[in-house]
């Protein structure tokens, strides 16, 4: 019997309770020592929330088959590269809505260009210096003769995008090509590993009052198995300026943070009494939807465009002139058969939604960024 994933409410993954005991603050982590108890109960609510029939229990971007993701983290700083591999190939599609984007190869996803599959995505720290990571990925994947056949070498396609990360800890270190490669050589299909890893390590959020009152974020995954055996996964590094919104309820569970660090300000209760944005943080969320749906590289574009719907749900504000944001949308075709695009799109934008909570709520807090699981 196919396994099935059904997802309650949200689509998020996890195949146990988590204790409130564990979601006590850390020793090491003092930058904030007023408890945020406005959120407590939004945190234990949220996290147990996806209950799994799959004998995998995997809920995550690599519930797709054929699609890898690995991370590698610079603890030092904190910054890092998270890769996603289909060594196979794969049609692929863009969506960047973000004024201030950090990316590479888009254009080539544009469904009038020449390139029709891609074997790789390379996500990242260290905004533009970040880039460079996608060099490694492309190495790598060279080394196993994967890429377009041309003049007797293989060309790899590897677009790529970065978050703006370099106000948390020494700017000065980014991820390069070396960084790449060792994601890429970590690359798996088990569960995706999630919170403050690869490219979340530097991740941030709330930043609308300034990183004084901003919280951590990072990476974060889910996704659903519907009974005709359609896959539909997100991975997402959330680095968004705004506050992550439980859609369900429109509450807040992680952003800007009150002056006396009790609480959250809720960034659209700010925004509609006039508050300014206090300049110099560093935006952009970037992320990646798959399906196993068979998919022109038209349709793929559009899906990307319906997933970043799922940005809008969870993250207020969104798409600001100071934020980079970027889908990409991954269809590896392997269940056969015709799609309805419709139920595709809501499907997509609702693990996303869900993806970028789990973003917020998995991260583990720094020295003066707190997370959602330091709560008491």
């Amino acid at each position: 019997m196919r396994a099935i994933i059904v997802v309650a409410t949200i689509f998020l993954s996890t195949t146990e309770s988590v204790p409130v005991a564990r979601l006590k603050p850390r020793p090491t982590n003092v930058g904030c020592r007023a408890p945020l108890q406005r959120c407590r109960s939004v945190v234990t609510r949220f996290l147990p929330r996806l209950v799994v029939s799959a004998a995998s229990g995997n809920a995550t971007l690599t519930a797709v088959p054929g699609i890898k993701v690995g991370h590698h983290t610079l603890t030092g700083r904190p910054t890092g590269c998270t890769v996603v591999l289909v060594e196979a190939g794969v049609t692929a599609g863009v969506d960047v809505r973000g004024a201030a984007p950090a990316t590479r190869d888009t254009d080539l996803l544009k469904p009038e260009k020449m390139v029709q599959q891609v074997y790789g995505i390379a996500l990242s720290g260290g905004s533009l210096f970040g880039l460079a990571s996608a060099d490694g990925v492309l190495r790598f994947l060279e080394d196993k003769k994967v890429g377009i056949a041309y003049g007797g070498m293989r060309i790899p396609i590897v677009p790529g995008a970065s978050i703006f990360d370099l106000g948390v800890g020494d700017g000065k270190v980014r991820p390069a090509a070396d960084c790449g490669y060792r994601a890429a050589q970590a690359a798996g299909d088990a569960p995706v590993t999630e919170g403050s890893v690869g490219a979340g390590a530097g991740a941030t959020l709330g930043k609308f009052a300034g990183m004084d009152r901003a919280m951590k974020s990072g990476v974060g995954s889910a996704a659903v198995t519907m009974p005709d055996g359609l896959i539909v996964a997100a991975l997402v590094v959330a680095n968004p300026l705004g506050d992550v919104i439980d859609p369900n309820t429109g509450k807040v569970i992680a952003g800007v943070r009150t002056a006396d660090g009790r609480g959250l300000a809720d960034a659209r209760v700010l925004v509609r009494s006039g508050a300014r944005r206090v300049a110099g943080s560093g935006n952009s969320t970037i992320g990646v939807v798959a399906t196993n749906a068979r998919l022109t590289k038209a349709q793929a574009a559009y899906l990307a465009q319906l997933t970043d719907d799922g940005y809008a749900r969870a993250i207020w504000p969104i798409h600001t002139e100071v934020d980079g944001d970027t889908v990409f949308a991954l269809a590896t075709g392997g269940k056969p058969g015709g799609v309805d695009m419709i139920s595709l799109g809501a499907l997509a934008a609702d693990v996303m939604a869900s993806a970028v909570m789990r973003a917020a709520t998995q991260a583990t807090g720094l020295p003066g960024l707190p997370a959602v699981r330091d709560l008491r």
